[in-house]
């Protein structure tokens, strides 16, 4: 009797598992936040709800009515959203700002906690260490990156560094920080600054705050390419810089013990019979294999397969189906894309081919004023 109970109870389990197998995949639901400049069609941050079993976005509307918006980060648990406010004057000071918002779940309204000036014009990237604790901010007009601490409450705090790279040996060329983020590690600072043509790296002391040049202090790009964003791979070991003037995509050997950068190998990120416009984001894939890139009046989006060295490989280039394709981003899961038509004022959803990387347009484009940031949550 025994034994015929455990086959019974056996062949239920397996039952069970089987069916569980062939269950439909539930879609999740993700709230997506849209960045903008504001203006006659923008009023700030905007929701949409995205089902990533159809990539269909619904509109949920503004969110939270804060100045040009430009770059949006969320803390690690998705309690806090932090917007650059991309500005030349802030409490009567030459200085963007950076405002904190906590996150309604389950309407997904922003309500503003505070705002901090950024110690520098047109504030235009940010990133949270690994902590959480700090705040980088790159600043385009001013040309410096500050450091601001995070309280528990998610609130700001006024910077407590604010560096610039050296411009002596590069002619006088002016600074114009453009993107910030902090190694797996969290004792390195690594910035792009456009102006400087260079990828700056800083030590950072994750118990103050403070950041000193590292030691080597940069790594150089050629003339005029204007390094402008870049990502780092899961590897740890490769990091790839699009440079937006010189529509090219460098991949770095990151040296994770010195903070040291050697260039490797370069690709462009357009066709060869195309000479005009300029490149803006550039993402890694989850699955670590893939890179993409975004051009501005070519209006595309470049796919690279990530091939020995980190050397990179043209898989294609999609279209964006709208024009000045400013930002875009990847869904966690590394199913979707989502790209930001800064001139159309549209948001356009593609398929990623999970063994390719190859882009499919969803079919669907969702308006939203002078769009050029997007957040998934």
């Amino acid at each position: 009797m025994k034994r015929f109970v455990a086959c019974v109870i056996g062949c239920l389990a397996a039952a069970a598992v089987g069916a569980a197998a062939r269950a439909p995949r539930v879609a999740a639901q993700r709230i997506v936040y849209i960045g903008t400049y504001t203006g006659e069609t923008s009023k700030g941050i905007y929701a949409f709800r995205f089902d990533d079993g159809s990539g269909e976005l619904t509109p949920m509307g503004l969110v939270a009515e804060t100045p040009s918006p430009s770059f949006l980060i969320a803390s690690a648990d998705g309690r806090f959203v932090y917007a650059v406010n991309e500005l030349q004057t802030f409490g009567g000071a030459a200085s963007g700002s950076v405002t904190a918002f906590a996150v309604d779940r389950t309407t997904g309204k922003l309500t503003e906690l505070n705002a901090q000036p950024t110690e520098g014009t047109g504030p235009c990237h940010l990133a949270l260490d690994r902590t959480g604790r700090y705040l980088a901010v790159a600043n385009y007009g001013g040309g410096n990156f500050a450091i601001l601490p995070v309280g528990t409450d998610g609130r700001l705090q006024k910077a407590v560094t604010v560096v610039t790279g050296q411009n002596a040996e590069t002619g006088g060329a002016k600074p114009l920080g453009h993107m910030v983020a902090f190694d797996a590690t969290n004792k390195f600072l690594i910035t792009a600054d456009k102006g400087l043509n260079r990828m700056l790296v800083f030590h950072f002391d994750a118990a103050t705050g403070k950041v000193t040049p590292n030691a080597p202090a940069f790594a150089a790009l050629p003339p005029g390419a204007g390094p402008r964003h870049f990502a780092m791979h899961t590897n740890g070991e490769w990091l790839f810089t699009i440079a937006e003037q010189a529509a090219t995509i460098t991949t770095f050997k990151w040296d994770g013990k010195t903070g040291s950068l050697s260039a490797t190998s370069s690709v462009p990120t357009r066709p060869a019979e195309v000479s005009s416009g300029s490149t803006a984001e550039i993402a890694l894939h989850p699955n670590g294999k893939f890179v993409y890139g975004s051009n501005r009046g070519h209006d595309s989006i470049a796919v690279f397969s990530i091939g020995a060295a980190g050397a990179l490989s043209l898989v294609e280039y999609e279209p964006t189906r709208g024009q000045t394709p400013r930002n875009f981003a990847i869904d966690p899961a590394g199913r979707w894309l989502i790209a930001a038509n800064q001139r159309s004022g549209t948001l356009a959803v593609f398929t990623i081919d999970q063994n390719t990387g190859a882009l499919t347009p969803s079919g669907q484009l969702s308006p939203v004023g002078t769009p050029v940031c997007v957040l998934f949550m």
